[in-house]
């Protein structure tokens, strides 16, 4: 039979013709060697153009599309496209990769950039949104991502001259970046009138904030910052392609085939045009450019590439050429000459010379060519063309001979006859003609059999016969030349063929995968002297076979280099080469054949073949030479470790649940029990499917794991200590090289790897997200920095960690096949060795990636185990045979015998190694594997007399062996660690049961004893006193699932899997009845109390038998039950049996005779049970949990005093209840340490012990239990019950409002005001028919505007400057004002805008960076970063920005993915670190390294709100969070967040609230503030006590001193006598003092407090900023605010710097601009909505929203008059500036007018009617005798006055001079109408007193400026950012000087100063 090995010889790539110039730009450069570095289709070239030399970098598997060269000029970045494309930094030098970049981008890699250091990356992604990505490279970790622009980007650049700044341009756009932080920030280019908006395709920059790009139109555009400075216009022709810096200058290249020079100032040097030289051709088009010295690299669109030596620049020279754009099919070898041909779909034919790697010859023919063929004498090419033709020429000139069309479809085929008679040419006709060579050509034949295309054929070797191949995977034969069919396979028998390229007939079987019936295979070529075949396919692989191959499957070599499919593959003449083509590539590659008795040579050649001749993945997935595998290795090869229900899923399962059983939560639930339980010990050592598990550490413990617990065992003290992090079960263990820290891998959804040490048992670092289902193996480095762990997923994924710091470092598919070990190499650790089923592969880390090889070793083993020797290149591997492997790099050097059957473990010593195996013996080995220096047997001969047990077996298989303390460790399959003395006896220290479901336990009536049974076929007793030990073993026919002792303790009943069971000696298990009736298990078996007169046995048929133990019958059978029987229970007087099915039926028999009795559920309580393992009924109604659907409780049993009942589930749970658990859903105190379903708990006979089993983990576990009295307040490992109770936590409508607050995100807010019909940008213009003759005598047009009190020059405004604000946000934020510099300034919030007051000169700055309102603020207390300050907003992908509060500069910017906003900030101890709480739904908790930018760690937070979440102040790792009903501790391991709920137990009915704040005090004490104004000690995360009443209302707001400890609480109270919302306490929280806070508020409402200096600076709820002395408790107010919005109202005084605000608060408040505060406020008892001063300024009009005015003198604010004619709100009103008149504009559509001059009794003279909608702005004209509107419906109407006529002529509108123009609508200001106001609108405007400007207030917050008057749509404007959603009011000050703007979401008034125009 044919070898089915893969053959010995192999490829090496050795030239490759062409450049790939299409799609791709500026992808071709010198390297510092001189050398030319490019790439084509998936290969990376670098020519030495001196040597005529190539080398390749193979390390992509797709196309690659873009190049990047390192400032150093050795390193190299290639980015390629793919579903998960990556980027490859490589050596130009060794071609070998250093670093990948993966996992962020998709589709492909479309731009790279180095920074100038090179220490920076930035890629380029082909996804629709562009993403930028910054890397960190060398590390392969991301610095920053963001979405680039919605259109593809062309190019990207570092600014050279800048730090971190980047310019990208793409289709119609140009973005200048800036990173800060974690964040790329865009600003666009701004083309403004300087050019036009196009396409920029690609870009240099230069100094002084120059960049230069090159546009779709050939002109050169020139930005300076983000503006475009000037145009270089017709630089080139067309498009301009790529743009090159250098020392001398710019080079550039465009689409017009010229290449010019510019100098450093961008003046022309000189134009080469590539078109005009010898070599050029008319449509040239230049692609890339690289100057460097005196050459110029040009690459072309037709894949040539040009060098042109600048001084001689008329000829270039043409150093690369390949084929153009469009497949490449046709490929022919010439029959005696080193030549190949090729012809494309680009119409030409060339002629390679092998040789010299040259282009010889091209030729262009009319048709795109699809096959050629040279005839046997060399002299004729025929070429065969897509539409049906073929034409011969001549090789030697290339002269046409003849050309023929007989077909219309494409010729695919086409050869000639070996004897050069004929040629048969093969089309897409489904037909082969055949033609006479010797008469020009003649069709003499014609072959009509298939049904498809002809895709292959080939001649015999006496050209008589002629098979083909067609597109239907049909083979046929032919008689030649006549083309009759051949039926007769007979004669086919004795058939020579000439060639063999059919991809089908018995020879090639073996080329195609065993299973599939794909035509992926486009080529193949026999080579029969060497007996190889090279094929080539659609996934772009050209492989080697040997030929023939018949058996389907055969093994191959692979080789990449082409990425897509390769159309064509042929052997040269002399069969030394072979040449492949690519079809979409169309490029040309050249392998060297390497025979078989070179290849052992070419071992020491270059490091290239070693990748290339990878003995591939798919080729050894099925070897007939693996012996089979050892059964137990078969065994855990199947494992997968999958599960139902992960404990991960189980938050959202309940969560579920939850909102189904609200109902019935809500009812009072059962009070969790007042004991608690601590694990003891566990009998147990998962060996049967883990190995090298099991080591001594720095101490002599043994560490070691079972089940979920690492266990730590003391061997002389016998005891345990335990691990409990994990959740599930662990599936490895290493240990760190100074054998102090311990790592533990676990199954899990998204399973975790914990870090912990062995004395103090608390995680170090917790490693997650990266590994699913499980991780099944670890190594830590010899540094013990790093940490590599294989995941269970289906590639075994590798992921390399510095785990102290949570990072991964690298990661890589690891392999198909499962592995078993990994191991990091001692000396080396970046290089790691992973072995499994059949492989080995030896890896090195490459950036963000790995690099893996495999071994070479013959035939492929399954390896088990490995280590490293005693150099870096030395490795020894276990294989499942029992040889031991020696590798040296990745060769096998040989092989030793060591074991019988696997060796499972080895260990390597300082001389030498041991290793176990399953045949049982632990050998010691010299330190080459020479000699076995001694052997162990594991015998129970020699055991030791002080072991802890029994050995079951002999020579058990060994798992884990570790030495140490002059032992050696061995752990076996059968679940026992045993200790082996080097002189020989063995000691046992523990054990547990072997592989297979532990059911059975019992407990024995007066003696601390227990017995178990399990699916291991053993039954055991153990001892639970201290000695911890297996007292006896029985092996049993069968296993068994139940076990019971009689009352007297002397037999003990075992229930068995066949249906029988046994009844034994209790001491020495032997025999005394045993009993065969039921056919399926035994389930269940109990003796009747007292004399243990009966037996009843349940079994899994549904009956439960009865027997009289003394005479050994049966005496009765109960019935009636639908499915097997899973619990049983006696009553007292032994009468009585309570059964529980797996139907979940509960029923009562009657004993001896299983007569069914019915008890009511009242009478059940009643009984007298003798035991209680029974799960269902209403006393133990609330152990179900509410997530039953997904799991069962399997296990119960009341303890004996009948207090506490324990229960055992699916989930692993061991959970304990108070009985009766009566009702739904009781709650109980829950510990994890079994991994999957606990199937039993009993206690022992004094209740002083809990025995629990597990099914899947075989332990037997006891638990302590600790009664209420006696336990010290420990750390309780019980968490507390499921539902958090539902009590509700209390109510208050501050706090109500701020959870349930939606932040509007402003860019998506809609309109303020309920407008309807079309906006007036979108209104069409009536042509008005008095349209004016173009020359008129008519008076010139009167003044749109009343120019008043303005100086003589009227001086347009060019800019605001943000100058005051007035306002807080402490309505809904909290704890966001504080202390700057020592008191002297303070930092406050409101809008978007942060604000810093000093504290003496009344000044404000601002930090202005935020694009949304700012939530929350905090500042940084760490001395090394003062006034540093971080605060969050709003949007729906946040930031955070961390700044410096004095000099305002951006310090770091983190994009977050809290959705919708950030609620909380909190900077750690050191001031390193910055926690951010998100509003998202799941309220994630982020921690951040501030100042990278890099995110430590994520993890949810809770299902509803958080509030706040505070670094403790002595602490990096530690914070506390509290919410709605919420308060959980928190740590930082590494980059995992660890949290523990609040436990309320340990205070008498305490209830969990609403937490609103928290503090900290010393020796780990917090305090929480709550809703009911109670605050909460905590110690660690348990209540300890509860300070009722803190405050009478919720406690808003609390303050850590750091200096001294004292603690600052803020809340809702009323001020009384003895105190007030603020308050001082001591460290303790014990005693206080309170403040009275003097604002006259009848409640005072505390947001924020802080403490300074004998000072407490504190913020209100009504939007005050107060200070407050700590020894006078005198109050100063700093700031003041309107408390409730919006602002609608405001005013200016006619002539003073002061105005007026009216807000919905139901105050009036004067501010003053140079003083900059609040002079006074009016309480009107209403909200306000208007206000207007008189035009002397000595009356105030202020309009209330119930429809009321009132008119008040400002010198006295008496009221002088106030009317009520409406019932809805007054939306404006004003005085005529005569004084005459007062005009009220209401919702109801109507303005009434009424004449001051008449008195204070103000009756209404006149009113406007016929308004479509409600008035929104009203403005009288100069003469006081127009009034003109603007309404609700987007019109604009002019009414008389006092008369209320409306005008609607034209020409008399126009001439009306107006005295203010506040108006939104109307011609002259249609431009303030943006094109994003579909949902939002302008609310307000207001024009300047000199008329030259206007500025507008809209919905998304922005202040405009424009030109007045303003008649061009869209007109041009300058924005001004920092309110909320939803701008009111604004107005100018008298004299221009200043704007002020009123907010509506922000309660905040905005003063910006106007920055005049010199002109």
């Amino acid at each position: 039979m044919a070898d089915r090995t893969a053959p010995n010889c192999h490829l090496r790539l050795e030239w490759v013709y062409g450049y790939r110039g299409h799609q791709c730009r500026n992808n071709l450069y010198y390297t510092a060697a001189k050398e030319i570095v490019y790439f084509v289709a998936g290969v990376g070239v670098v020519y030495n153009t001196r040597e005529h030399k190539q080398k390749f970098y193979l390390g992509h598997n797709d196309d690659i599309i873009s190049l990047a060269l390192h400032p150093e000029r050795v390193l190299v970045a290639t980015g390629q496209v793919g579903k998960e494309p990556y980027i490859c930094v490589w050596d130009s030098y060794t071609v070998q990769t250093v670093s990948i970049l993966k996992d962020v981008h998709t589709h492909g890699i479309a731009c790279l950039a180095f920074d100038l250091e090179g220490q920076c990356l930035v890629s380029v992604g082909l996804d629709s949104k562009n993403t930028i990505c910054v890397w960190d490279w060398r590390r392969g970790k991301v610095l920053a991502v963001a979405p680039g622009h919605t259109d593809r980007i062309f190019d990207i650049s570092w600014d050279l001259y800048q730090p971190s700044k980047l310019v990208s341009c793409g289709v119609k756009h140009i973005k200048f970046w800036s990173l800060c932080g974690n964040a790329l920030t865009p600003k666009r280019g701004v083309f403004g009138k300087t050019g036009d908006l196009q396409t920029i395709l690609c870009l240099a920059c230069a100094k002084d904030e120059i960049t230069y790009s090159g546009a779709l139109n050939g002109d050169i555009y020139v930005w300076k910052g983000i503006n475009l400075l000037r145009t270089i216009q017709g630089a080139h022709g067309s498009g301009i392609f790529s743009m090159n810096a250098c020392e001398e200058g710019f080079a550039t290249g465009g689409r017009d085939g010229c290449v010019r020079l510019w100098d450093l100032n961008f003046k022309p040097i000189t134009v080469i045009d590539l078109r005009e030289t010898d070599q050029g051709y008319k449509g040239l088009s230049v692609r890339s450019v690289c100057w460097r010295g005196d050459h110029i690299l040009v690459g072309t669109q037709d894949s040539e590439i040009f060098e042109v030596v600048v001084h001689d620049r008329n000829k270039p020279f043409l150093i690369m050429q390949g084929h153009c754009e469009g497949e490449l099919w046709a490929l022919a070898v010439h029959p005696t000459k080193p030549l190949a041909m090729t012809g494309s779909d680009d119409r030409s034919v060339r002629i390679w010379s092998l040789i010299d790697h040259a282009l010889i010859a091209r030729c262009n023919m009319e048709e795109p060519i699809r096959c050629a063929a040279v005839s046997t004498d060399g002299i004729h090419l025929a070429l065969g063309m897509k539409d049906g033709s073929f034409t011969v020429l001549r090789v030697r000139d290339m002269t046409e001979v003849v050309h023929i069309k007989d077909r219309k479809e494409a010729i695919h085929e086409l050869k000639y006859s070996p004897d050069g008679a004929h040629l048969a040419v093969g089309s897409n006709e489904n037909s082969v003609d055949v033609y006479g060579v010797v008469q020009r050509y003649k069709k003499v034949g014609e072959c009509m059999g298939s049904n498809s295309f002809i895709t292959h054929m080939d001649w015999s070797t006496d050209s008589k016969y002629l098979q083909t191949n067609d597109g239907s995977g049909r083979r046929l034969f032919y008689r030649m030349p006549s083309g009759k069919e051949v039926t007769n396979r007979e004669e086919l028998k004795l058939v020579q063929w000439a060639s063999w390229t059919c991809v089908l007939g018995p020879e090639v079987n073996g080329i195609w995968p065993k299973y599939s019936d794909i035509n992926d295979i486009n080529s193949v070529d026999g080579n029969f002297s060497n007996q190889v075949l090279v094929t080539a396919d659609d996934y772009g692989l050209v492989k080697l076979f040997r030929y023939p191959c018949i058996k389907k499957g055969a093994k191959f070599k692979k080789y990449l280099g082409h990425s897509a499919h390769i159309t064509n593959a042929r052997w040269s003449h002399d069969y030394q080469w072979v040449i492949t083509i690519g079809g979409a590539d169309h490029s040309v590659f050249q392998w060297k054949f390497v025979p078989e008795r070179k290849s052992k040579e070419a071992l020491h050649i270059a490091p290239q073949e070693t990748l290339a001749d990878s003995n591939s993945e798919e080729s050894d997935s099925d070897q007939s030479d693996v012996p089979e595998m050892d059964s137990e290795i078969e065994q855990e090869t199947q494992l997968t470790y999958r599960r139902q229900v992960y404990k991960e899923d189980l938050p959202q399962l309940k969560e579920q649940c939850k909102v189904k059983h609200r109902a019935t939560a809500m009812k009072k639930r059962e009070r969790a029990p007042a004991s608690g339980i601590k694990l003891h010990f566990i009998h147990g050592y998962r060996g049967y499917d883990c190995r090298s598990n099991l080591f001594y550490t720095q101490t002599g413990e043994i560490v070691y794991h079972v089940a979920a617990v690492g266990v730590v065992y003391n061997r002389q003290q016998n005891t345990q200590r335990f691990y409990m992090g994990h959740d599930d079960d662990i599936l490895c263990l290493a240990i760190h090289p100074l054998k102090d820290f311990v790592a533990t891998g676990q199954v899990g959804r998204d399973s975790s790897v914990h870090i912990w040490d062995t004395e103090t048992l608390k995680p170090m670092s917790v490693l997650k997200g990266s590994h699913q289902l499980g991780v099944c193996a670890l190594d830590f480095s010899a540094d013990g920095k790093r940490l590599v762990s294989i995941g269970l997923d289906d590639n075994h994924t590798i992921v390399l960690w510095d785990w102290k710091k949570g990072e991964k470092l690298s990661a890589m598919r690891g392999s198909k096949d499962k592995i078993f070990v990994v191991k990091i190499n001692p000396y080396v650790p970046d290089k790691l060795i992973t072995a499994g089923v059949k492989h080995m592969k030896f890896w090195h880390k490459a950036g963000g990636g790995l690099i893996g090889r495999k071994g070479n070793m013959g035939k492929t083993e399954t390896m088990m185990c490995a280590v490293y020797g005693w150099s870096e290149e030395m490795v020894f591997s276990g294989t499942c045979s029992g040889d031991i492997c020696i590798w040296r790099d990745m060769f096998l050097m040989k092989t030793v015998k060591a074991h019988d059957g696997p060796v499972f473990s080895m260990h390597a010593l300082e001389k030498g190694f041991v290793t176990g195996g399953k045949d049982g013996i632990v050998a010691l080995w010299d330190d080459t594997f020479e000699r076995c220096l001694k052997t162990y047997a594991i015998k129970r001969a020699v055991l030791a007399p002080g072991s802890k047990g029994l050995l079951l077996e002999d020579n058990p298989s060994i798992r884990a062996i570790s030495l140490g303390h002059g032992h050696i460790l061995v752990g076996t399959k059968n679940g026992e660690i045993l200790e082996v003395d080097k002189s020989g006896p063995i000691t046992l220290l523990v054990q547990g049961h072997m592989e297979g479901e532990v059911w059975g336990l019992a407990s024995h009536p007066h003696l601390p004893l227990c017995a178990t049974v399990s699916d291991d076929k053993t039954l055991r007793i153990w001892d639970l006193s201290p000695s911890h030990c297996m007292l006896a073993v029985r092996k049993l026919r069968k296993g068994g699932r139940c076990c019971c002792f009689s009352p007297d303790g002397k037999a003990l009943a075992v229930g068995l899997n066949d249906g029988s069971f046994i009844i034994v000696n209790a001491d020495t298990l032997e025999d005394l009845v045993s009993f065969h009736h039921r056919k399926d298990a035994i389930s269940d078996i109990r003796f009747s109390p007292g004399a243990g007169k009966y037996l009843a046995v349940a079994s899994a048929d549904s009956f439960v038998d009865i027997y009289n133990v003394m005479s050994s019958k049966r005496v009765g059978v109960c019935k009636g039950c639908l499915s097997y029987i899973t619990h049983l229970d006696w009553d007292k007087r032994g009468k009585l049996l309570q059964v529980n099915t797996a139907a979940k039926e509960q029923f009562f028999f009657e004993a001896p005779r299983g007569k069914r009795q019915t008890i009511p559920a009242s009478e059940v309580e009643k009984i007298d049970w003798c035991t209680w393992t029974c799960v269902l009924g209403p006393s133990v109604e609330g152990t179900w949990p509410v997530i039953s659907e997904v799991t069962e409780v399997t296990a119960a049993c009341l303890s004996n005093d009948r207090q506490v009942l324990a229960t055992g589930d699916d989930l692993g749970y061991v959970k304990l209840f108070r009985y009766p658990a009566k009702g739904k859903y009781a709650k109980f105190k829950r510990y994890v340490a079994h991994s999957t379903h606990v199937t039993n708990v009993r206690w022992s006979h004094n209740d002083s012990l809990l025995v629990t089993v597990g099914g899947g983990d075989t332990c037997l576990m006891i638990w302590a239990h600790e009664l209420e009295g006696l336990r010290e307040f420990k750390q309780c490992d019980s968490e507390e019950s499921d539902i958090e109770s539902e009590d509700d936590g209390g109510y208050d409508s501050d706090v109500t409002r701020e959870n349930e607050i939606s932040y509007t995100i402003k860019a998506l807010s809609t309109n303020m005001r309920a407008m309807t019909g079309v906006k007036p940008h979108l209104q069409l213009k009536e042509p008005s028919v008095d349209e004016r003759p173009p020359v008129s005598r008519a008076l010139p047009q009167p003044e749109k505007l009343q120019t008043n009190n303005v100086g003589k020059k009227k001086r347009p405004i060019e800019d605001l400057v943000l100058e005051l604000v007035f306002g807080y946000r402490g309505s809904d934020c909290r704890n966001n004002v504080h202390y700057l510099n020592e008191g002297a300034d303070i930092i406050y919030h409101t809008a978007s805008v942060a604000i810093v007051l000093n504290l003496t000169t009344s000044c404000q700055s601002f930090y202005l960076e935020h694009s949304d309102d700012i939530l929350c603020l905090t500042i940084n207390q760490h001395p090394k970063f003062p006034n540093v300050v971080a605060t969050g907003q709003v949007a729906t992908s946040p930031s955070i920005h961390v700044w410096d509060a004095m000099t305002k500069q951006t310090l770091s910017v983190l994009r977050c993915f809290h959705s919708s906003g950030v609620c909380s900030v909190s900077f750690s101890a050191t001031g390193k670190l910055l926690l951010s709480v998100g509003l998202d739904p799941e309220h994630t908790v982020t921690i951040w390294k501030w100042q990278e930018g890099a995110k430590v760690a994520s993890r949810v937070g809770h299902s509803q709100r958080i509030f706040v979440a505070e670094f403790r102040p002595d602490s990096d790792t530690h914070f506390v969070s509290v919410g709605i009903k919420h308060v959980r501790f928190w740590t930082l391991a590494g980059r995992a967040l660890l949290s523990k709920k609040g436990v309320l137990s340990s205070i008498e009915d305490a209830r969990m609230q609403t937490m609103l704040s928290v503090a900290f005090g010393a020796n780990n004490l917090t305090f929480t503030g709550t809703i009911s104004g109670d605050v909460c000690v905590w110690k660690e995360h348990i209540l300890v006590r509860i300070v009722a009443k803190a405050h009478t209302g919720p406690v808003f707001t609390m303050y850590t001193t750091l200096r001294d400890g004292l603690i600052v609480t803020g809340g809702k109270e009323r001020p009384s006598k003895e105190g007030g919302a603020l308050k001082l306490w001591d460290q303790e929280l014990k005693r206080c003092r309170a403040f009275r806070l003097e604002t006259g508020q009848i409640i005072d409402c505390v947001r924020s407090v802080c403490r300074g200096k004998g000072k407490i600076l504190v913020g209100t709820r009504n939007a005050e900023i107060i200070e407050v002395g700590e020894k006078n408790a005198a109050c100063n107010i700093l700031v003041n605010g309107h408390m409730d919005g919006p602002i609608w109202g405001l005013c200016t005084h006619p002539s003073r710097d002061v105005f007026l605000s009216a807000a919905e608060d139901g105050t009036v408040r004067l501010w003053d601009i140079p003083e900059k505060k609040m002079l006074n406020k009016v309480n009107l008892g209403h909200p306000a909505h208007a206000i207007s001063y008189s035009p002397e300024g000595d009356m105030v009009a202020i309009g209330m929203k119930n429809g009321e005015f009132i008119i008040l003198l400002v010198a006295s604010l008496k009221i002088w008059g106030k009317k009520r004619d409406r019932r809805s709100a007054i939306q404006d009103i004003r005085f005529s500036p005569n004084s005459r008149y007062l005009a009220v504009g209401s919702t109801e559509c109507a303005v009434d007018f009424y004449d001051l001059t008449l008195g204070p009794q103000l009756n209404r003279i006149n009113c406007c009617r016929d308004i479509p909608s409600f008035v929104m702005q009203m403005d009288f004209s100069a003469d006081s005798n127009h009034i003109q509107l603007s309404t609700g419906a987007y019109k604009r109407l002019v009414y008389e006055v006092p008369s209320g006529k409306q005008i609607t002529e034209q020409f008399h509108i126009d001439r009306i001079t107006w005295a203010t123009w506040t108006s939104v609508l109307g011609d002259e200001v249609i431009g303030i109408w943006s094109r994003n106001t579909e949902k939002a609108d302008v609310i307000c405007a207001c024009v300047s007193h000199s008329g030259l400007n206007i500025i507008t207030g809209d919905d998304f917050g922005m202040v405009k400026l424009f030109d007045f008057p303003c008649l061009e749509k869209f007109a041009k404007h300058k924005r001004f950012l920092g309110h909320s959603a939803h701008l009111t009011n604004i107005r100018f000050t008298n004299g221009d000087r200043f704007v002020v703007s009123a907010g509506g979401d922000d309660r905040s008034l905005f003063v910006w100063r106007c920055v005049h125009s010199l002109h």
